[in-house]
């Protein structure tokens, strides 16, 4: 088992281009760069004439009007989200009310748990807590436009409420932010959870898609591979965190600082939190024990 990704980071693709994916598929990256959202939130649009946005990104009027002017002559019937966090939800209000388009996705923003008395969550501001689907899927389930078909697959784990949407007529899949092929999702509770996120990984795996298009940067090639390198990848972290707590109990931050070497200072509280996610997955397992629920002030060590 290998835990290195043959990460694929060339993508080219300035803000507010409209690209050509395939016949039926359309993007344009919003401009909202960072060290969590590559180059940007990637947009996709979906048919022609009558059309679905997915993941219509952040509330910039840029990237709304971008939107709205690649789609000008034709009807949007749908405004799909992989999941409600901030880069991905909040310009659906604005196109919704240019277009009349009706808004999809698995439900409101959920956590995978309660935060516990005393637990911080630093990045709780990118959930988007106001986004409230007019049509909601379940796995299975699927809309469609001329000549095309979305069809929902339930995959928890970056959230609660996270779909993935495969496009049969293109054989490809849309993975949001589950799948990149830029880096590794943060799966950070309460909104996370590891479990889930290994698990969706599986399901992924399982599917004939060799593409994907993600949230965030470029398509996913050789896709089922890939997926199997992403699940190599947490286990192998996993086997890090039970290496280092053999050698004594540790907590969150001791476990970090030990395991992400050269470490982006940014990136701290989100490696912080895909540990617990880990740990909490752990504790579930009855590998790892810790005293009340898994938390970022909790003090860990293995069972035996």
């Amino acid at each position: 088992m290998s835990a290195e990704i043959a990460f694929q980071r060339d993508f080219d693709a300035p803000a507010g281009r409209v690209d050509q994916i395939t016949p039926l598929v359309r993007r344009i990256v919003a401009p909202n760069p960072s060290p969590f959202t590559y180059t940007g939130t990637c947009s996709y649009i979906i048919g022609q004439g009558k059309v679905a946005i997915l993941d219509p990104g952040p509330d910039s009027a840029a990237h709304i009007e971008a939107l709205l002017h690649a789609v000008r002559g034709e009807e949007v019937t749908h405004i799909v989200a992989t999941h409600t966090h901030h880069d991905h939800t909040p310009a659906a209000p604005a196109i919704q009310a240019r277009t009349g388009a009706r808004t999809v996705g698995a439900g409101p923003h959920i956590a995978a748990r309660p935060l516990y008395i005393g637990e911080v969550n630093p990045l709780d501001a990118s959930a988007d807590t106001d986004f409230h689907p007019d049509i909601i899927l379940a796995d299975g389930d699927a809309i469609t436009g001329p000549g095309w078909t979305l069809q929902a697959i339930a995959t928890p784990g970056h959230t609660a409420n996270h779909l993935a949407f495969a496009l049969p007529e293109n054989q490809l899949l849309f993975s949001g932010d589950h799948v990149m092929a830029w880096a590794t999702s943060i799966v950070a509770p309460p909104d996370g959870s590891m479990g889930d996120y290994i698990r969706s990984l599986e399901i992924l795996g399982a599917r004939p898609e060799k593409i994907y298009l993600p949230g965030h940067g470029g398509p996913v090639r050789e896709a089922p591979s890939f997926v199997r390198d992403y699940l190599d990848h947490r286990l192998a972290r996993q086997a890090a965190i039970l290496r280092s707590l053999n050698r004594a109990p540790e907590t969150i931050p001791d476990l970090v600082r030990r395991i992400y070497i050269g470490l982006d200072p940014r990136l701290f509280d989100a490696a912080s939190l895909t540990v617990l996610a880990h740990l909490e997955y752990l504790v579930e397992r009855n590998e790892v024990f810790t005293e009340g629920p898994p938390s970022m002030a909790g003090l860990y060590r293995l069972t035996r």
